[in-house]
């Protein structure tokens, strides 16, 4: 359904005095410090199948510099810059994903005292994909650790099993409550078509499993924000029409009736007006940002407006001449529909 290759966006003025007043930009390292290095092999499994990441070495001068610094990098993300409270970390690996719109590295940390580790990646600063981050942090039910430095991001890991193996591992599971699975990919979908967030196929989203004391709780968590507000088809941004979801959808058909799936979208609405009401200035500041930014083609722009004003029968989408004015007007709409 993704067209070609999105093209990347640079930062604007309104984003970095944004990024700076809430405290998302912090020195932190360079990508391209990154890609000086020497070496590199296929990341295997445990199962011996090719992960489609790349391990990368780094020549004895550089190597133990690169470390240091994204040891940093770590406290600066989750610790406030705390180096003290992250003493104890060592960085076990670094692999490259070569495949990826902005070629990532995946930073694997190590807790020297009890073995237990975490991720985080670095990538190529863009705007759409700032963005996307921003707008799941103010507007959806999870909270999301990245920073910029110039023209590189960081971005904490987000745990979860990924949306394909999910379905591979529990589909025929007699134990899955699949009411409580089909629901969540309901709100998910309707965030997903709020915000403009595009291309959440099942590889660029997790499922987030949470044992309760009589139930398996369920969140599906978004990874990818390459695809914010870049697509001009509507279908885009819907999860549910990628031929990758099919499981989860057929899912829904089975467990639920018309009624309850619109029930659930009219929940996922009103959780999104309270965080609207609780983040309302820094997402306005956010909005006007993103008015103000370049983060697609005008074709792609001019086929969303009117594919959206079509399927609403509202003539405002016609109007409006950038994708955040898109995303106000779908934040808008929200609270008409609940007067």
């Amino acid at each position: 359904m993704i067209s070609r290759k999105k093209i990347p966006f640079k930062i604007n003025d309104s984003l970095r005095e944004y990024l700076s007043e809430f405290d998302r930009e912090k020195s932190a390292v360079d990508y391209t410090d990154l890609l000086r290095y020497t070496n590199a092999m296929p990341l295997i499994n445990a199962e011996g199948v090719d992960t489609l990441w790349e391990t990368v070495f780094y020549g004895p001068g550089e190597q133990e510099s690169i470390h240091l610094r994204l040891i940093q990098v770590y406290a600066n993300l989750l610790a406030h810059g705390e180096v003290h409270a992250i003493d104890h970390l060592y960085i076990d690996r670094i692999d490259i994903c070569p495949f990826g719109n902005s070629k990532p590295f995946r930073i694997r940390i190590v807790n020297r005292v009890n073995d237990n580790f975490d991720y985080f990646y670095v990538k190529n600063a863009d705007s759409s994909r700032i963005y996307g981050l921003e707008l799941e942090h103010l507007l959806s039910p999870n909270r999301i650790n990245y920073l910029v430095d110039g023209n590189t991001l960081i971005e904490a890991h987000i745990a979860g099993i990924p949306g394909d193996q999910f379905i591979k591992m529990y589909r025929d599971s007699n134990p899955l409550n699949k009411i409580r699975i089909a629901k969540e990919f309901v709100k998910f979908n309707e965030r997903c078509f709020i915000m403009l967030l595009g291309d959440m196929h099942s590889s660029n989203f997790v499922v987030d499993v949470t044992p309760d004391f009589e139930e398996v709780h369920f969140r599906i968590r978004a990874i990818d924000f390459d695809q914010q507000s870049y697509e001009g088809r509507m279908k885009v941004y819907l999860p549910q029409f990628f031929k990758q979801n099919v499981d989860f959808v057929t899912m829904g058909i089975e467990v639920m009736t018309p009624e309850s799936q619109y029930q659930y979208q009219l929940e996922e609405r009103s959780l999104i007006r309270t965080r609207i009401r609780a983040s309302e200035r820094p997402l306005n500041i956010l909005l006007d940002s993103m008015e103000e930014s370049t983060l697609t083609i005008d074709s792609n722009l001019e086929q969303l407006r009117t594919e959206l004003a079509r399927y609403y029968k509202d003539h405002r989408y016609e109007a409006c001449r950038s994708m955040g004015e898109l995303i106000r007007t779908n934040l808008r709409r929200l609270f008409e529909q609940a007067n």
